[in-house]
């Protein structure tokens, strides 16, 4: 069995050493830098150089508009904001993400922070090589975690007592719905977590959190800093692994043993 790591504050303690899960149920990780807005980007003919730079990796090209909820007079409704480009793997699993605002790669089949961060790195690289971005305006990175089916049904075996929250009352069974945030100050960044119970077809981000058809248990971490300062890759790559790294340490502090076990950690 996985020997537990003694975390007293998840948020300033040591990061301890991954524990590879082969089996993790760690639904989609997503690394995003926004920088000040370059409109050419809206423009197909801009973007053939950066398409011919990451294609070997990402062949498939899709693209779309972006929205977000505005308050209208018949209440929020969804407003057209920019373009937004998709270049996708063969296997479907790993995205990048352009638009005039920011650059993003996520994936669902996550397997170390080591190789993530070095696709992250390259995308970044080519936004620096291709566009000269002049400003990043905000740096983030996220985790999201879901257990369903059996899982959920041993979860307070699975988490800390202080994550299980309602799911070790008398009345477990009668709980549909039941998530607590938080925002957690850190040096300059913020940490936003979010978890507990979400119910069958539903969701709290649409763009990140597919709704499942049966009851589910998140544990969403997503830490983040705003600020202006300059557009350089490598720092902005080193910014985001230690987001991840701090996001790692809140992460095992939250588990027990045996999730570890459960999702095939070994020592």
């Amino acid at each position: 069995m996985p020997t537990a790591t003694t975390i007293a504050n998840p948020l300033s303690d040591p990061i301890p050493a991954e524990i590879p899960l082969p089996n993790a149920p760690l639904e989609r990780v997503i690394a995003q830098v926004r920088f000040s807005s370059i409109l050419k980007i809206e423009q197909r003919e801009f973007i053939t150089s950066f398409q011919d730079g990451i294609r070997t990796r990402y062949p498939s090209l899709e693209h779309d508009r972006t929205h977000l909820l505005a308050v209208g007079p018949d209440g929020l409704v969804p407003k057209e904001v920019g373009t937004r480009w998709r270049f996708v793997d063969q296997s479907g699993e790993w995205t990048v993400s352009l638009t005039p605002d920011f650059v993003a790669l996520e994936t669902t089949r996550y397997t170390s922070r080591a190789d993530f961060f070095s696709r992250f790195g390259a995308v970044v690289e080519q936004v620096h090589t291709h566009f000269k971005p002049g400003l990043v305006e905000r740096i983030g990175v996220r985790y999201i975690d879901r257990i369903d089916h059996d899982g959920l049904a041993e979860i307070s075996n699975l988490v800390r007592g202080e994550l299980s929250g309602v799911l070790q009352s008398p009345f477990r069974a009668a709980a549909v719905h039941a998530l607590s945030e938080h925002i957690f100050e850190i040096d300059s960044a913020r940490l936003l977590a979010r978890w507990g119970i979400l119910r069958a077809n539903r969701t709290v981000d649409p763009a990140a959190i597919e709704p499942i058809e049966q009851p589910s248990w998140l544990l969403d971490l997503d830490m983040f800093r705003v600020g202006k300062q300059p557009f350089v890759p490598r720092a902005i790559v080193a910014e985001a692994r230690g987001y991840a790294e701090r996001i790692y340490c809140f992460f095992r502090w939250a588990v027990t043993p045996a999730f570890l076990t459960r999702y095939g950690g070994a020592v």
